[in-house]
């Protein structure tokens, strides 16, 4: 018999639990929640969840050591991050600290649905040929879905073009992007226009 996919969500709105909850029951998913760090490992360790989506505002213990600790119980469970906050400094430390990708709010239903099948699907397939896990929270299923992405594009794109094309967030893309070029896996050209800042492209070498 199959196993019921289970999904924690850790999040200190309890409105925003109930919501996912329902949502998540809707797609046939057993959804279990909690509202803060403490309460989400000991919900984490009685329900083996397949999928953690945790907030980055939680009350005494932030969503960053929250990740870490919940990185000691599972060095392969996906781990989502919601946040209101798209700055790349506070997305890299929560990759250094193992999440997995990271879903905005306010949230969309469908956006969250297909943000979780992704990595239920790259879970699966990482099982089913027991991938390692990359240094610094990397994964090897999240590097060979940008990497076969671009593989099939002959054009530069920007990290939001590649983020639309594999479905992860662009925090987490552009972190991988990062790795990519330092292992001469990609290519990185900088366009520089009239005004503002260079934009970034990359094309698979």
């Amino acid at each position: 018999m199959k196993k019921e996919t289970a999904i924690l969500v850790i999040d200190d709105d309890g409105q925003i639990c109930f919501a996912l909850g329902e949502l998540f029951k809707f797609q046939g998913w057993r959804a279990c929640s909690a509202q803060d760090v403490d309460s989400g490992l000991a919900a984490f360790k009685a329900e083996r969840p397949d999928l953690v989506l945790i907030d980055y505002h939680l009350p005494r213990i932030n969503g960053v050591e929250g990740v870490k600790r919940l990185r000691r119980l599972s060095p392969d469970v996906p781990i989502l991050v919601f946040t209101i906050d798209e700055s790349q400094e506070v997305a890299d430390a929560f990759l250094e600290a193992g999440a997995t990708d990271f879903a905005l709010k306010p949230i969309k239903a469908p956006d969250i649905v297909s943000r979780v099948k992704l990595h239920l699907r790259l879970l699966q397939k990482a099982q089913e040929h027991r991938e390692p896990v990359l240094a610094k929270g990397l994964s090897q299923g999240t590097l060979k879905l940008i990497g076969d992405f671009l593989e099939g594009q002959s054009d530069y794109l920007t990290a939001n073009d590649i983020a639309e094309g594999t479905g992860l967030a662009y925090q987490t893309v552009y972190r991988y992007l990062q790795h990519m070029t330092q292992e001469n896996r990609v290519e990185m050209l900088s366009i520089y226009g009239k005004v503002g800042r260079p934009k970034q492209v990359y094309r698979k070498l």
